[in-house]
């Protein structure tokens, strides 16, 4: 495994400056963006794609700095029912997946998406249970006329190009939990997996270490971030907190958190080992988004806290056995 950071949290300072503070602090890896919600401030990618000499320029800066590009992340909306927005994301997939494939990246970060609830819609529409039948008959139409066909196809692509696609487990959109991930999987293409992040699975009452055992062999990259579940509020409000925003962190069921500060090192240990025993071996990307910390205040904790907690090597013979 290797220390990784998302590097949206550094996009104050350019792309170099970013490698050569996170190379004084250990990380071995970067994860980039290249369009939708992360951006594309440090990779510049509508030029990069079209250009082999600043391909190769990208990729000398990258080794100056003995890092690697664990993955190249897109956060968008590929199936939105507005036609253009959906458009314009799977325009930044398909040009992050011919970006990989040029700088020699195996993987793509992003989300499944949502779409409408039928036709014409003009919003997504997140079901978040199965009664009234309506809700049934939402599900059916998403998954079966727009969401699988869109990945079928994009996984394909993706394949041909020998690239995965790491959709990230994220409420909100189709893909929210480990079964919804299997099910895309299963029925739109073997190279598209899991970006595990638990910080979106702790809140909802799912157990990352189980999760990561049920997807053994679909995790394709792994974000670093945590939550704090206030209990009290969480009491009378529930873990579907939709009124109170991320920075009214007093008032929320839960809040994402710098690694360390939302569960302690023994969760953490059994989330890395079990990523280990399940044959993850990548990047653990750290992901910054906590509201109490700055990015560089959140992202050193993290580091530091990752340092120990992160298996390096393989184990090598059982000698002891």
């Amino acid at each position: 495994m290797k220390l990784g950071v998302l590097t949206v949290a550094l996009y104050d300072r350019s792309f170099e400056d970013a490698l050569k503070y996170l190379h004084g602090l250990g990380v071995q890896t970067v994860e980039v963006g290249v369009g939708g919600f992360p951006g594309d401030n440090h990779s510049n990618a509508s030029e990069l794609v079209k250009d082999d000499a600043k391909i190769k320029a990208f990729k000398e800066l990258v080794k100056k700095y003995d890092m690697e590009i664990s993955a190249l992340s897109t956060h968008n909306n590929p199936v939105h029912p507005d036609a253009d927005t959906a458009a314009l994301a799977q325009a930044e997939i398909e040009r992050a997946i011919i970006l990989a494939e040029k700088l020699g990246v195996n993987t793509i970060v992003g989300f499944s998406g949502c779409p409408g609830d039928a036709p014409g819609a003009k919003n997504p529409n997140w079901v978040t249970c199965q009664w009234p039948n309506v809700f049934r008959d939402i599900l059916n139409y998403q998954w079966n006329d727009v969401l699988v066909p869109y990945w079928e196809k994009t996984a394909k692509f993706a394949k041909d190009s020998g690239v995965n696609i790491a959709l990230e487990i994220h409420p909100g959109f189709c893909v929210y939990n480990t079964d919804t991930m299997l099910k895309l999987r299963r029925e739109a293409g073997d190279n598209i997996g899991a970006n595990f992040d638990p910080s979106h699975l702790f809140w909802q009452g799912i157990d990352p270490v189980q999760a990561i055992k049920a997807l053994k062999g679909a995790i394709y990259h792994f974000h670093a971030k945590d939550v704090k579940i206030d209990n009290a509020n969480t009491a009378v409000t529930g873990v579907l907190d939709t009124l109170n925003d991320f920075t009214n962190v007093n008032q929320r069921s839960w809040v994402f958190r710098t690694v360390g500060y939302g569960h302690g090192k023994e969760v953490w240990n059994d989330m890395i080992s079990t990523l280990k025993a399940t044959g993850y071996d990548g990047a653990i990307s750290i992901e910054h988004e906590d509201a109490y910390m700055s990015p560089v205040e959140g992202l050193e904790k993290a580091i530091s806290f990752l340092k120990d907690v992160i298996i390096y090597q393989s184990p090598g013979e059982a000698w002891w056995a």
